[in-house]
């Protein structure tokens, strides 16, 4: 017998990962300023299989317009400058022996609203799964109304519960949004 309690942690700790996962995909929106985590989703063919980045090379920020990749094996330098020129984040490496460094040009105005844009579709994909959270949690809850195990009163609790709980997370979704907006459109 599941009860309400159970379903309200649940439903508290579902949410707390949606928004966790939202975090992680701003950290991958670079703002203007070089970040590490910028390549996090970079793989490079090495030695006949498919590796991270960062197991094949070290990242540092020296300055904050540049990234640095150095390449531990010399060998696997020109497939790290392919991954990198072929990602998606419009990267233009320059090899100096292992090392590869990464130089991030100003972005336009015209990129940071592209990237605003994003940051949006991020966050309205986070409520759309809080919400189907939501409707899973007060499922739950009307089903065990149903097999009367809990009193209407509960049940109507439980509900305004599990409202407030969904409430208060789209609130933090949509203040992360707004650091990340603001994040992208300074210069």
């Amino acid at each position: 017998m599941t009860d309400i309690t159970q379903i309200k942690t649940d439903a508290m700790q579902r949410m707390e990962k949606t928004i966790e996962s939202l975090k992680n995909d701003f950290g991958g929106l670079r703002a203007g300023r070089a970040h590490a985590s910028l390549l996090d989703g970079i793989t490079v063919e090495a030695y006949g299989s498919i590796s991270p980045l960062s197991q094949v090379s070290s990242i540092s920020v020296p300055d904050p317009r540049t990234i640095s990749v150095s390449v531990w094996d010399k060998s696997l330098v020109k497939f790290v400058e392919k991954a990198l020129r072929e990602s998606e984040l419009g990267l233009n490496p320059a090899v100096d022996g292992t090392l590869i460094r990464i130089p991030l040009p100003p972005l336009s105005e015209e990129r940071r609203k592209e990237l605003s844009k994003i940051a949006g579709k991020y966050a309205e994909q986070s409520k759309i799964a809080l919400r189907n959270i939501r409707r899973d949690s007060l499922d739950e809850v009307k089903k065990l109304k149903k097999e009367n195990e809990i009193s209407e009163d509960q049940e109507k609790k439980a509900e305004t519960d599990i409202q407030k709980l969904t409430d208060d997370s789209v609130k933090k979704v949509d203040e992360l949004l707004s650091e990340k907006e603001k994040d992208i459109m300074q210069v």
